[in-house]
């Protein structure tokens, strides 16, 4: 494999790199850092209609043995490999044990426009999302349910910050998603593209099973998560078609986002798949 041609931090290109760890120069550039296998994995297969998303690659040479075929999907992709010293991984990776693998990755998102065009059946609008791992956490969840596309409203956190995408855990790949649009707008573009908008709250006047009994679920829907500490705000629930809770059948006080948003998510998927509606 050969030793590592970059072995310092002070190298231009491990100093670019660095910088997207920084929301203004992530804007800037228009690119973001995925690290990891599986996410760098997913990277490298991705396309969208501006080319390959994977653009850089740096790699140790234990890891670059270790996944051959990751660097190899790499190369395919067009992506610039750079072997590196272990020393400059750490500097780049924004993780406290890195794994020898970080990607380079041009912005995915697309226009909310497009999103409401292809008529989505289940959607995710994270509305007032403001912790990093939570938001990656529920697009992972809205990925494993099947959904078409995920919202991040202009209250949330960024899309592309390390934490979030490293929960995602390579989902930022697999589906839609839009980011900055306000709730307001995005509730309403829902409503009009004929999708039932439900406000995921603790304190909500209806209750998911009744939902699921009574057949709401099977249609078109939008689910707006809010804030983990304060939930939603009453302006964003009031948008909502409905305002609903998962029942809490134990002595639990309460659930945290990223479960709730996968048992809402499921609960739709699995209406929308039996096509429980009456």
């Amino acid at each position: 494999m050969g030793a590592p041609e970059l072995i310092s931090p002070r190298s231009p290109r491990v100093s670019a790199a660095r910088r997207l760890a920084k929301r203004n120069f992530r804007g800037k550039e228009r690119l973001f850092l995925s690290e990891g296998p599986q996410a760098v994995r997913e990277a490298a297969g991705h396309r969208s209609s501006g080319g390959a998303t994977l653009v850089e690659l740096f790699t140790t040479v234990e890891a670059a043995e270790r996944y051959a075929d990751i660097v190899g999907a790499a190369r395919a992709a067009g992506a610039r490999v750079h072997l590196a010293d272990e020393a400059v991984i750490a500097d780049i990776s924004t993780t406290v044990t890195p794994q020898g693998l970080v990607g380079v990755c041009r912005f995915l998102d697309q226009p909310f426009a497009e999103i409401l065009a292809a008529r989505p059946g289940l959607v995710a609008v994270l509305a007032h999302v403001r912790d990093p791992g939570n938001a990656g956490t529920v697009l992972r969840c809205a990925d494993a349910a099947g959904a078409d596309a995920v919202v991040f409203t202009d209250a949330s956190v960024d899309l592309y910050n390390p934490k979030a995408v490293r929960a995602s855990v390579g989902s930022h790949f697999h589906l839609p998603v839009a980011v900055g649009v306000p709730v307001e707008e995005a509730v309403t573009g829902l409503r009009k593209a004929g999708v039932r908008v439900l406000a995921a709250d603790g304190a909500g006047d209806r209750d998911l099973d009744d939902e699921l009994d009574h057949g709401r679920l099977g249609t078109p829907t939008a689910w707006v998560f809010g804030n983990e500490a304060w939930g939603l705000p009453e302006e964003t629930r009031a948008l909502a078609d409905a305002v609903v809770r998962v029942p809490i059948h134990g002595r639990a006080e309460s659930l945290n986002l990223a479960t709730a948003a996968a048992v809402c998510l499921y609960a739709s998927a699995r209406a929308q798949r039996t096509g429980t509606t009456r």
